[in-house]
C-alpha cells in the first residue's frame, strides 16, 4: 500500500515513512492511494475474529489491509501488545451497552486516561518504539492539544525508547483533570509548553514547524495529531468493532453518532465506511468548537482569534 498527499505531491510512500513524517512535504495529509474494500466474505470474517479472538485480531486484520512493509507477525504482536484487559480494563475493549431498543453506547473511554485518543495513542506509541528502534533512530513528537489528545499521548509515549514528546497547550484553557495529567508525569521524555492563546494557536505552531522542511528533517520532528495518518487509522478499527458487536448480520446497517471537535473521529467512520461497512448515518454532535459545523453550513471556515 502507498499513501499520496492531499495537495497532489508526486512521491507515493509506504506506511512507516508516513508514521514517522506526519505531513506530507507540501503540507498535505497523506493518505492511501485507495481505500480496501470489504466484502461480505471478508466482514464474516472480520466478525469471527472479533467474536471469537477479540479486539486485538480485528485490529490486526485490518490494520494488514494498509500496512505491508511491518512483518505480520511483528503487526499481530503489536496489536497484541496495545490492546489488553490490563490496559483498557477489559478484554472487549470497547464494550457494547444495550441502552433501548435500537440504541447502543460504545465505550471507547476506557484507557489510561479516560478519553477515546487512548484507542490510537497507546498503538501509536507502539508502533513508535518498534519502527525507530529497527531504523536506530529518534524522533522528537511535536503536539497540539486542548486537553485529550496530550494527555492520551503523553501517556502512550511515556519511556518509550527513541521517543520525545514535546505538547503545547493554551495556557488556562485545559479543564483541571487534563491538565493535572499532564503536568504531573515525570517521565524524562515528556515535555509541557503552555502558550498564551488557544488551541489553533498550538496548532498552527505545529502545522508551521511540519511545513518546515529543512528544519523538520534536522531536529526529526514527527507529530501525533489527526494529522498523522497512523492515529486515524487505528480509529477505523473501533467502527468495525462497534458493528460486529451490535448486528447479527452483514446485511444490518447501523448509523453512528459521534461527538466531534476537529472531526477526526467521524473521519474514520467515514473511511471505514468508504472500506463498505454498512454505516448508514454518520451524525455529528458538537459544542462551540463548531469551526467545522460553520464551514460546512455556511462554506465559511472562520478560526477563532486568542481573545
Amino acid at each position: 500500500m502507498l499513501y499520496l498527499s492531499t495537495r497532489g505531491h508526486p512521491d507515493r510512500k509506504r506506511f512507516c515513512d508516513i508514521l514517522l513524517e506526519g505531513l506530507a512535504p507540501d503540507g498535505g495529509l497523506y493518505l492511501p492511494e485507495h481505500y480496501p474494500q470489504i466484502d461480505d466474505a471478508a466482514l464474516t470474517r472480520l466478525r469471527k475474529a472479533y467474536h471469537e479472538q477479540g479486539y486485538a485480531e480485528l485490529a490486526f486484520q485490518i490494520l494488514s489491509l494498509y500496512i505491508d512493509d511491518i512483518p505480520a507477525a511483528d503487526l499481530k504482536r503489536l496489536c497484541e501488545k496495545t490492546y489488553t484487559a490490563e490496559v483498557f480494563g477489559t478484554g472487549e475493549i470497547v464494550p457494547l451497552r444495550h441502552l433501548e431498543d435500537g440504541l447502543w453506547l460504545e465505550a471507547l473511554s476506557n484507557g489510561p486516561t479516560l478519553a477515546f485518543k487512548d484507542m490510537a495513542m497507546q498503538l501509536l506509541g507502539n508502533l513508535f518504539e518498534y519502527e525507530l528502534g529497527r531504523r536506530g533512530a529518534e524522533l522528537n513528537i511535536l503536539g497540539a492539544t486542548s486537553g485529550d489528545t496530550g494527555s492520551a499521548a503523553e501517556y502512550a509515549m511515556r519511556g518509550k525508547q527513541g521517543v520525545r514528546v514535546f505538547m503545547t497547550s493554551p495556557h488556562g484553557r485545559m479543564s483541571a483533570f487534563q491538565q493535572a495529567q499532564m503536568f504531573s508525569l515525570q517521565d524524562e521524555n515528556i515535555h509541557n509548553i503552555a502558550i498564551e492563546g488557544v488551541f489553533d494557536d498550538c496548532q498552527d505552531i505545529v502545522k508551521a514547524v511540519s511545513n518546515d522542511l529543512a528544519f523538520k528533517r534536522k531536529y526529526k520532528i514527527g507529530t501525533v495529531n489527526s494529522i498523522n495518518w497512523a492515529r486515524l487509522l487505528a480509529q477505523v478499527v473501533y467502527y468495525f468493532a462497534g458493528y460486529v458487536q451490535a448486528t447479527e448480520s452483514n446485511d444490518q446497517k447501523v448509523s453512528f453518532t459521534v461527538p466531534s471537535g476537529n472531526f477526526g473521529n467521524v473521519c474514520a467512520g467515514h473511511v471505514a465506511r468508504m472500506m463498505g461497512l454498512p454505516i448508514d448515518r454518520l451524525v455529528v454532535a458538537t459544542n462551540e468548537n463548531d469551526v467545522l459545523d460553520e464551514f460546512f453550513r455556511t462554506g465559511v471556515y472562520r478560526v477563532r482569534g486568542s481573545a
